[in-house]
């Protein structure tokens, strides 16, 4: 099996806190991947106010407030091909609400 992290990105409001619903949503989706035997790391949530960007002799307050999508968190999950994770992410209750799965496979 090969593993792939999904970073969860957010296209609507970073600052939006979930309702109970999807909060429950979301853990019965990762619970369904666990119980595959698919959850290789269950990742974190990421910080938007704890957060800088760091390029060549600047260092900045990040993520930019000008880009679209904010990344939320990420995860890693064991599939046997790229088309089986992507397969996991398209249940992904973060998309009903607005959000993105990038997925790329780990090295």
């Amino acid at each position: 099996m090969k593993e792939f992290v999904f970073i969860f990105r957010n296209t609507v409001d970073p600052q939006q806190k979930p309702s109970p619903e999807q909060l429950q949503a979301k853990m019965n989706w990762l619970g369904s991947i666990a119980a595959q035997n698919k959850l290789a790391d269950k990742g974190n949530t990421l910080s938007l106010s704890l957060a800088k960007t760091v390029q060549p002799d600047i260092v900045s307050d990040g993520p930019y407030t000008e880009i679209k999508e904010f990344i939320l968190g990420y995860m890693i999950v064991k599939t046997d091909t790229i088309e089986d994770a992507v397969e996991l992410a398209k249940s992904n209750p973060i998309i009903k609400a607005g959000g993105v799965v990038e997925i790329r496979a780990v090295l």
